[in-house]
């Protein structure tokens, strides 16, 4: 048994040969050949257009490869240094079949073929929506940021997931749906002055429910300006404009009648929503049309507006006369006109009864408890 083992080993390391067991290819294992995979898999339906899609190889480099839907135009990709994995660098679209193509190389030197296709979802219906405020704007200290759907949503909790706001101050605030078309963020206390907030929706690709799908993510930056209040006390028959915790104005003023809870004007923390040099008023119920009044300053959908009133001049500062709105003299109402931005909270007291939160814009007549459980979250 010994003399067989040395006759080996001498035959193994004899001088002249070929060479040994070592270097015998027979007895090597074979280098492997190159193993592609494609996410997502071949002949996948229903993808969502912003999944992962990529090609990788293990035991090789890619060579070349190529991603088309069906029109033949080519998707814009990005190799990876090794060689070893390319991904798409642009969004794919809705209901579309992409197809690759291209080859990969092995260790073993053999050329391995990159094929294959997939087709993305096909939305039922592809909602749109807006965002406010707009880019580049300045807003008062109580504004809200607000997107609004074309359709109604029901996954809640997972549009509300793909919402991001950020500021350049430290500000607590919450997401709520007002509806199931409409969700807004409102801070738990007024916006600091001069902050700078961004926004982020990511919303293509978001099934909101019942085949309907996002059509495309939405952004925005605008900056909050100065700290302005109008404490507005019906009691007093003025109001006074707080600027960064001091009086900077105070105005008489006639409210809306007493008597009549149809006229008079109501508790709440209303918002400057739009300013106009002329609005003409319209209310046939009370006798009036088309009347023209100046320095209009919306603060309500129900119809309130802090305005000139002139042909009040009388009652202003004395007694409330007005159909719900604030009266002021004209030079006042422009006074104040001038200084009024959109998103300026005006805080109204003293009244009987308290506005209902249904008029637009309502976000500070809910409590912060309140506002907080019309989260989906």
């Amino acid at each position: 048994m010994l003399a067989a083992v040395l006759l080996v080993s001498g035959c193994g390391a004899g001088s002249g040969g070929s060479g040994g067991g070592a270097t015998n290819p027979s007895s090597q294992e074979a280098a492997p050949t190159a193993q592609v995979t494609l996410e997502p898999a071949e002949g996948a339906t229903e993808v969502n257009p912003t999944e992962p899609v990529t090609v990788s190889v293990a035991h090789g480099r890619l060579e070349q490869v190529t991603l088309t839907n069906e029109s033949g135009e080519k998707v814009q990709g990005t190799l990876a240094e090794d060689g070893t994995s390319w991904q798409t660098s642009e969004v794919l679209g809705y209901g579309k079949t992409y197809t690759w193509s291209g080859s990969a190389v092995g260790e073993n030197g053999k050329t391995v073929p990159v094929r294959g296709s997939f087709t993305t979802v096909q939305p039922k219906e592809v909602v749109r929506a807006t965002i406010t405020p707009v880019d580049g704007v300045t807003r008062g200290i109580a504004i809200p940021i607000m997107i609004e759907f074309d359709a109604p949503v029901e996954n809640k909790a997972a549009v509300q997931r793909a919402l991001e706001v950020n500021a350049s101050e430290e500000v607590k605030g919450a997401w709520a749906w007002l509806n199931d078309k409409k969700v807004h963020w409102r801070p738990k206390e007024y916006w600091p002055a001069h902050t700078e907030v961004s926004v982020e929706a990511n919303l293509y690709g978001l099934h909101y429910g019942s085949g309907k799908y996002g059509k495309a993510d939405l952004t925005t930056e605008f900056s909050i300006g100065r700290a302005q209040v109008v404490k507005a006390d019906v009691d007093t028959h003025r109001i006074v404009v707080m600027r960064s915790g001091e009086q900077v104005a105070s105005y008489p003023a006639s409210y809306g009648r007493p008597g009549n809870p149809d006229l008079h004007t109501h508790n709440g923390t209303y918002m400057v929503m739009a300013k106009h040099p002329v609005e003409i008023m319209d209310n046939p119920q009370y006798g009036y049309t088309d009347v023209k009044k100046k320095w209009a300053v919306r603060i309500s959908n129900h119809g309130e507006f802090i305005h000139e009133n002139e042909e009040n001049r009388a009652n202003i500062g004395e007694r409330n006369t007005s159909h719900g709105c604030i009266n002021l003299t004209n030079a006042d109402a422009k006074q104040y006109f001038d200084s009024a931005m959109r998103g300026d909270p005006v805080e109204v007291t003293g009244s009987s009864t308290s506005m209902p939160p249904r008029y637009a814009v309502y976000d500070w007549m809910l409590s912060w408890e309140q506002w907080q459980a019309k989260s989906a979250l």
